[in-house]
């Protein structure tokens, strides 16, 4: 146990022991001194056991199985065995001990005989041994750790750390499916499994388990449905089309039967209880028919645990006997044992039941139909899920109805379903409000204390009961479960009283549950089972009248048995032949209430073998000891040995004298006893455990304990004498009207889930008080949350309620049912005014929650006196305290707001009132007083300011009207804002209102009314603006609050314009859209992104439903002043996307339109410019369905212009397009080379004159007419050429180019945007440091975009973007380290799409492969191509020139530092002539560009060239691949290298290089290995530049070898040179040389042409042609 920090470290403080017998007056209690203060006591026939701080176990009493037997019993001895190990729970049966250690092990010892230790083997245990409990469900099998015990006189329970019960010892209080007793072993009572049981308690011969009632925590534990003895399926299912026959006819061998002596025993018994409790009715359900089939099962007549538990709990429903009658078959139960009554009996016992069929019949019908119940599955709608079944099966009925019996289905449904047999009667059904309940006349006196409040609690609690069978309902026929499931619903569901509320979520695992269950098993001789008869009970089973009772803990007597609830009420049953049970019935086999005077709250108890103890609260909360039973002689103490009979017949005199309690008395000298924390009865002594008040410390626990019990009691009180019954008045919904009757059960819902929560915390108090006594375990210190956010809610209903009137609205119908003398609610609300009206008295009452924080507060306090102001229990203390006083403070304003806001509405004006009056809806202040005017308003208008919590209101009117304000509107304070015009001038005092779509000046009277309203309106704007809109103060507590101007709310336009009726929700900026946000319209069109100024702008997405094809267009893009702007995408509903520029929502600038069903495979693309919405100007169309694309110019739409068509077949055309068609001049060319060349009035249609030239040169002129490839008509002449002019007509042949769009006028759109993004109206035109502002702006909001959504971007990119945001020095003269960094910039900056410079070769790397991929990788266009990348260069280095203003033009120089070497491995900067004497560089688009550019253009440049070079490249490859079979020498021999230079010479004359350069006449590829590896490279580069370094790269590594075979320096001449380079050529096997060559000889510097490079590339070309040329010999 904790020590508190308070100073009470004597053991003399805590745990005192105190011991008496009886309750006489002159009884005193002993004081037993121990070395520490006691934790627990458990007590025997003759013996005790006590557990003392630190674990030590102690006995006392006399302890006849050790072996050292003492006959002076009185004093303590230490269990010595337990040493060492930590004890922390022990229990004492009549002979026999058990302790718990901390580790959940178990020690018993005492008396055997019964096997009661779990030691087999022995008669007695000397010493505490241990005992396993080995689970052999799991596999390896494990041992149970244990957290309490229980012990009886010949069996004990332990309660294991999985919350199962396990059994042993003899008896069938055991609860075990075994036939042979002792069990020595320790076993799982299988009943119970998958339950979560709390707390276990044994009497002398009967068990009682507390268990928590299944909830949605308990859906894991997978129900039993297997015997654990034999493996069997406990429940088989036969599904018939439209029923299901389920049935539990399992019969276990193994199971236990009753010996004949118990049958004997329980025969007087039974009818007995037949007469006592006709509700529960003790029927056997075996069934032998006489005239139906036989009994599907051999039944086994003494088996009876299953069938008789099933039918004692009620579960033959009136519904269940319906069928057989109906069906007319007869069904005789056969009897065949004696307990059962007679054949007569059943008869009476079923006719009287069918007197109740007759209601049921709607129930029970063939149709299946239901009763439309109480708003839930209440008893009826299982009833008549058993009926239906019963009634399919007809007469088959008695083994259906038996195997649906409620019992089998309260062990699958979480917490029990409906209760059938409740107090009510039998069957307990809701119907209609008005259905009768119908209730068996004899229901004798075990049924006096059900009251209707009873009745219906029962029912409510069937109503919170979920039909929800895990494993077994699951496989009902659905359509059967359908039918059954769905009940009518009442006009209101009342659910929320029906029993404890579902718990606040974050509470359940925290907080004691109250919704629980007494199961009870065992001898029932004298009732102490509970379930109205006197029976045994072989299994567990549930006493159903404790269900909802909130029972917190259980005890047992040796034969009777308590029950304590959270409402610290105890009920008893059992013997009673010694007022035992502190009520007079006798026995009692059903739990009553013990009879405690009014106001007295038990909150623990104790039974011993003829008494009970209870420990209570009265007045004040010092606790008071309470003694029920048998008063004791001393004689009789002193003669144990008296005969039985003798002791017997004792017991009966003085039940006739009377020396035994009427009903619980109160033990005099409890008072002297300190704090007792707890009490304990055994056999016939008593003890209570007490503390001493050190610090007020333990005083103060006992009072918060106190202070929350009495505090639940009095929530119960008012739930069930107050709300219960206003709720079942008839006519209360339509009194309340609609509004109101939600917010009442809102109210009542809110007010179950506080009263439930105080209940929780009374229970975890009270445990607290039993067991540590500390402040760590207090639940309100770390969980306050939850308390005050109930105490919240509840307030904030209260006052939603009042406001709306409705404690006036209830008036009449309390008055109705209270009568004209209020006492009830007078005594409830504590009023103590003079008669006051009811609904004052309803007000105080529903608010009196709200006044128990300050108890929490005071209390706390208390607590907090106790510890030094350093500690953190001080700490803790302290800050819950102020958070509950804090929330006092606040319910208690939100009560006069709520009273405020109530009167306004009474005495407001006119029919307003219904459309202004809300539940949330509080008044903060109104211009009633003429404070407030509007500036500029009518002589006669009347206008009047109103300011809620949410909203101002402006009411008008005109001043000699009869109905005064005829229109009203209502301006939401969430978009409102304030702002006081300065009066220098004017003399006004006025307020300046915007709203989003008016704004108008207010004028106040006065400068203090002005200051007054102002900040009364920012307040509450401030407060509907903040989430929690009441934790700030409220108006006048004089703090200044500012809303802010920009602000984040909801508006939904009215006025009419573009806007009408659209709801935006999202940034604000004095009363316009600004900043993110969403916009609705009611035509479906939504736009979400940013505003300015209230109108898109920025970036943003709409989508606009089509609603003729039912699918929506998208938009995501750019936005200026409320239209599209910028680029963007347009997904079109059609499947159409258009992707580019736009302009005054209309497609303008630079686009690619995608079309089709598809867009993977669209059968169009068209990339180019728009103009206001229309194709116009240069654009690339591809027709995939056709196969042909079109690169020319267009006009609204259509092709007009001249232009470039290629088809996937080859056909080639170039000319003039008019309204869509080929017509004009043009050039044709097939894919052999046939050309014409001519007019044209259609698509490939010739109309006029011409020319056609055939491959082979012969030509024909003349007009033709026709489609090409389709049989032309011509007139005309044919030429054939004469074989000599063959050359000159060759020259002759069509020159192409000359009718196509000039490169210059290509993508013209695309640079005008990005001059434009670097803000010039033109190329060229503007300043560059606002283009540099401009790529700074754009990077930087680019940069926040990327924030928002980081995926957009790679994490180098984000780098780059970084270095990017810093503007290079642009001004200024460039020198070479100055055009180094512009060459780095530009790299970066065009590898990040969001540079303006980067966007711009995006889009042209994506025109570019547009145009030249696909259909258009025609060779012919390979002239066009290469144009476009020069005229690319050029317009990108003006942007570029204009960017770095001091950068010279095209061919210009840039001098070189002298120091400086050039560095010739840098990419690009080997263009300069190398023996050139001018230090210098000549500054080129192509130098600085083209490593930018042509990576990206590469692959469709390249392919055009190797369709350009193919004929040739393919002779080309022919001759390297026959040269490339020969040895080196040879080739080397062949190509006519001269000796010297072959690394190798036969005569070894030089051994030590010859050993190194030994190569035989054999060897291939050995020669000039490094030049030829290197001539390789030339393919893996990009720019000529990168190529022409490879090539003198390989250059350098020939001279190199050469050089070191020659071992001198040396001078090429070209004679010698060219041979080599040749074979090194040869050798490198370069498959698309000629493309190589070609791609350098277009694309090369022009200053490079006539330098060292210009000679080495003439080489390689030279080089190729030999190749082409070289005849093999």
């Amino acid at each position: 146990m904790e020590r508190k920090s308070s100073g009470d470290d004597g053991a003399g403080e805590r745990g005192l022991l105190h011991t008496w017998k009886g309750y006489s007056y002159s009884v005193t209690p002993e004081r037993l001194l121990l070395r520490g203060p006691v934790l627990q006591v458990a007590l025997g026939t003759r013996h005790g056991v006590l557990l003392v701080e630190g674990g030590q176990v102690y006995s006392f009493g006399e302890l006849p199985w050790k072996q050292s037997h003492v006959p002076e019993p009185a004093k303590p001895t230490l269990e010595s065995a337990l040493s060492g190990q930590r004890v922390v729970a022990v229990a004492a049966g009549s002979f026999h001990s058990g302790a718990v250690t901390e580790d959940g092990g178990v020690h018993m010892w005492g008396d055997n005989a019964a096997g009661q230790c779990g030691l087999s083997g022995l008669s007695t245990v000397p010493n505490p041994t241990p005992v396993a409990l080995v689970d052999t469900d799991t596999t390896p099998t494990q041992t149970v750790p244990v957290l309490e015990l229980a012990c009886g006189e010949q069996h004990t329970l332990a309660l294991s750390a999985q919350r199962e019960v396990w059994a042993w010892g003899s008896g069938c209080q055991l609860g075990l499916n075994v036939a042979i007793f002792p069990v020595w072993k320790p076993q799982k009572v299988e009943h119970l499994a998958g339950r979560y049981v709390l707390q276990v308690a044994c009497g002398a011969s009967h068990s009682l388990a507390l268990v928590r009632c299944l909830g949605p925590q308990d859906i894991h534990r997978p129900p039993v449905d297997k015997c654990r003895q034999c493996n069997q399926l406990l429940f088989t299912m036969t599904d018939k089309e439209d029923h299901v026959i389920i049935s539990d006819a399992h019969y276990c061998p193994l199971s236990m039967e009753l010996t004949e002596d118990e049958v004997r025993l329980q025969a007087p018994a039974l009818t007995q209880g037949l007469k006592m409790s006709p509700s529960e009715p003790v029927l056997s359900s075996h069934t032998s028919t006489s005239n139906s089939p036989p009994p599907t099962r051999g039944v086994d007549p003494t088996q009876d645990s299953e069938k008789e538990s099933a039918l004692a709990n009620g579960a033959l429903t009136a519904a269940d006997s319906g069928p057989p009658a109906q069906s007319g078959g007869s069904v005789v139960l056969g009897v065949k044992s004696s307990p059962y009554p007679d054949e007569q009996a059943v008869k009476d016992y079923l006719k009287k039941l069918s007197e109740a069929e007759q209601m049921d019949k709607a129930t029970a019908g063939g149709t299946h139909t239901l009763l439309p119940s109480a708003g839930g599955l209440t008893s009826s709608t299982l009833n008549s899920l058993v009926a239906s079944c019963a009634s399919a099966v007809g007469d088959r009925v008695a083994s259906t109805y038996e195997a649906l019996s409620l019992k089998k289905m309260m062990n699958y449904l979480p917490s029990g379903v409906a209760k059938a047999g409740g107090p009510a009667g039998l069957t307990s059904v809701v119907g209609d409000n008005t259905a009768e309940r119908v209730r068996l006349e004899d229901s004798m006196q075990a049924k006096k204390s059900s009251s209707t409040g009873d009745i219906r609690e029962e029912e409510a609690e069937g109503l919170r009961r979920r039909l929800s069978l895990p494993g077994l309902l699951s496989q009902v026929s659905p359509r059967l479960l359908r039918k059954t499931c769905r009940p009518r619903m009442r006009a209101v569901a009342l659910t929320p009283l029906g029993g404890p509320v579902p718990e606040v979520p974050e509470a359940q695992e925290v907080f004691p549950t109250l919704q629980t269950e007494v199961w009870s098993w065992g001898h029932g001789e004298h009732g102490q089972l509970g379930h109205g008869d006197s029976l045994a009970r072989v299994r567990p089973l549930c006493i159903k009248s404790l269900n909802s009772k909130e029972v917190v803990r259980v005890a047992a007597g040796a034969h009777h048995s308590l029950a304590l609830t959270a409402q610290s009420q105890v009920f008893s049953w059992g013997s009673n032949s010694f007022g035992q049970l502190g009520h007079m019935e006798s026995p009692s086999t059903v739990p009553r209430l013990a009879k405690l005077s009014e106001g007295i709250r038990v909150w623990d108890m104790s039974a011993g073998e003829r008494h009970t103890l209870l420990l209570a609260d009265g007045d004040c909360f010092r606790p008071i000891i309470y003694y029920s039973g048998q008063q004791v002689k001393e004689e009789a103490e002193e003669s144990p040995a008296k005969e039985l009979g003798q002791q017997e017949e004792e017991e009966e005199e003085e039940q006739r004298a009377g020396s035994y309690t009427q009903q619980p008395v109160l033990l005099p000298f409890c008072m002297d006893l300190g704090y007792v924390s707890n009490v304990f009865a055994g056999s016939q002594r008593c003890v209570a455990l007490s503390d001493m008040n050190v610090m007020g410390f333990i005083a103060g626990l006992h009072e918060l304990a106190s202070a929350e019990r009495k505090f639940y009691c009095k929530m119960c009180n008012i739930k069930t004498q107050i709300i219960r019954p206003l709720l079942e008045m008839e006519a209360l919904s339509s009194a309340l009207g609609q509004t109101a009757t939600g917010l009442l059960h809102t109210l009542i819902r809110r007010f179950g889930l506080l009263c439930h929560l105080t209940g929780q915390h009374a229970a975890s108090l009270t445990a607290n008080l039993r067991r540590v006594r500390d402040v760590n375990s207090l639940l309100v210190l770390d969980n306050a949350s939850i308390f005050l956010d109930s105490y919240t809610e509840y307030c904030s209903a209260v006052g939603n309620f009042q406001v709306m009137g409705g404690f006036q609205t209830l008036t009449k119908p309390s008055l109705d049912f209270f009568g004209k003398s209020p006492e009830l609610l007078m005594k409830l609300s504590e009023c103590s005014e003079e008669n006051p009206a009811t609904a004052d008295l309803l007000v105080a009452l529903f608010y009196l929650p709200t006044r128990h924080l300050h108890e929490y507060g005071r209390l706390l306090l208390k607590l907090v006196t106790c510890f030094e102001v350093c500690s953190n229990d001080y700490q803790r203390l302290q800050d819950s305290c102020s958070k509950f006083e804090a929330l006092a403070l606040q319910l208690k304003r939100k009560r006069k707001d709520a009273d405020y806001t109530f009167h306004f509405w009474k005495s407001f004006p006119g029919k307003m009132t219904d459309s202004l009056r809300k539940p949330q809806r509080r008044l903060i202040c109104e211009s009633s007083n003429k404070a407030l005017m509007l500036q500029n308003a009518g002589r006669f208008s009347v206008n009047w300011f109103i300011v809620f919590n949410d909203a101002l209101v402006h009411a008008q009117g005109v001043a000699p009207c009869k109905n005064l304000f005829s229109s009203h509107h209502v301006f939401p304070l969430t978009t409102l804002w304030v702002e006081p015009i300065p009066e220098e001038n004017t003399g006004l005092h006025g307020l300046k209102m915007i709203t989003p779509e008016e704004t108008f000046t207010l004028l106040a009277s006065s400068p203090m009314e002005k200051t007054k309203w102002l900040r009364s309106i920012n307040q509450a704007v401030e407060q509907a603006l903040s989430a929690a809109a009441q934790d700030s103060a409220s108006v006048g507590s004089g703090q200044k609050l500012e809303p802010p101007v920009p602000r984040t709310a909801s508006y939904t336009f009215y006025k009419d314009g573009r806007l009408k009726e659209a709801k935006y929700e999202g940034r604000w900026l004095a009363g316009k859209p600004n900043g993110r946000g969403v916009l609705k319209w009611p035509d479906g069109r939504i736009y979400t992104g940013a505003f300015k100024n209230g109108l898109e702008d920025g970036f943003g997405e709409l989508l606009a439903p089509n609603k003729t094809l039912n699918k929506n267009d998208q938009y995501l893009g750019h936005w200026k002043d409320g239209k599209m702007h910028g680029l963007g995408t347009y997904r079109y509903a059609s499947g159409e996307v258009y992707d580019g520029s736009f302009q005054d929502s209309m497609r303008h600038g630079h686009g690619m339109l995608r079309s089709g069903k598809l867009n993977t495979s669209s059968p169009s693309v068209f990339i180019g410019q728009w103009l206001q919405d229309k194709k116009t100007g240069y654009g690339v169309f591809d027709d995939i369905t056709k196969g042909e694309k079109y690169m020319g110019m267009w006009q609204d739409h259509l092709r007009q212009g001249t232009a470039v068509v290629v088809t996937q077949f080859g056909l080639y055309y170039e000319g003039a397009f008019r309204d869509n068609k080929m017509m004009g001049t043009g050039i044709l060319l097939s894919d052999d080379d046939t050309t014409y060349e001519g007019e044209f009035s259609d698509d490939w249609t010739l109309n006029g004159k011409g020319t056609l030239t055939m491959a082979n040169s012969d030509y024909l002129e003349g007009s033709f007419n026709g489609e090409w490839g389709s049989g032309l008509k011509v007139t005309g002449s044919y030429f054939k050429p004469h074989l000599f002019e063959a050359d000159k007509d060759k020259t002759r042949a069509v020159k192409l180019g000359r009718l196509c769009v000039c490169a210059e006028d290509k993508w013209q759109a695309v640079f005008e945007e990005c001059w434009s993004q670097l803000g010039c109206e033109a190329a060229g035109r503007g300043e560059s440091w606002k283009a540099w502002e401009n790529i700074a702006v754009a990077l930087a909001t680019s940069r926040q975009h990327i924030r928002d959504s980081p995926e957009m971007l790679s994490r180098s990119h984000s780098r780059t973007l970084e270095s990017l945001e810093v503007i290079p020095p642009h001004e200024g003269p460039i020198t070479m380290e100055r055009y180094h960094s512009i060459r780095l910039y530009l790299l970066k900056a065009c590898d990040i799409p969001l540079h303006p410079l980067g966007r711009l070769l995006e889009t042209l790397v994506a025109v570019y492969r547009m145009t030249y991929v696909g259909v258009g990788a025609n060779r012919r266009l390979l002239p066009q191509a290469v144009n476009e990348i020069k005229s690319y260069l050029n317009r990108i280095f003006q942007i570029v020139r204009f960017l770095f203003p001091d950068l010279p033009e095209e061919g210009g120089l840039i001098p070189e530092p002298a120091t400086s070497l050039q560095d010739k491995k840098e990419p690009g900067s080997t263009d300069a002539p190398l023996e050139s004497p001018k230090p210098g560089r000549v500054v080129s688009s192509s130098a600085l560009l083209l490593p930018v550019l042509l990576p990206r253009l590469y692959p469709p440049l390249f392919t055009l060239y190797a369709l350009d070079k193919e004929r040739e490249d393919d002779v080309y490859w022919d001759c390297v691949l026959r040269l490339n079979k020969q040895p080196d020498l040879a080739l080397l021999a062949f190509l006519g290298v001269q000796q010297k230079f072959w690394p190798v010479s036969f005569p070894v004359s030089m051994p030590a290089l010859g050993e190194k350069q030994q190569v035989l006449s054999s060897t291939k590829d050995a020669c000039f290995a490094s030049a030829v590896e290197t001539l390789q490279q030339i393919s893996t580069t990009f720019t000529p530049s990168d190529k022409l370094q490879v090539i003198q790269l390989t250059f350098e590594e020939i001279t190199q070898e050469v050089q070191s075979l020659l071992k001198q320096d040396f001078l090429w001449s070209m004679d010698d040179l060219f041979p080599v380079f040749l074979y090194v050529v040869l050798r490198a096997r370069i498959r698309n040389l000629g493309s190589e060559v070609s791609l350098i000889e277009d694309l090369m510097d022009p200053c490079v042409q006539h330098g060292e490079h210009g000679i080495m590339f003439t080489t390689l070309k030279a080089c190729y042609y030999q190749i082409q040329h070289e005849k093999i010999t």
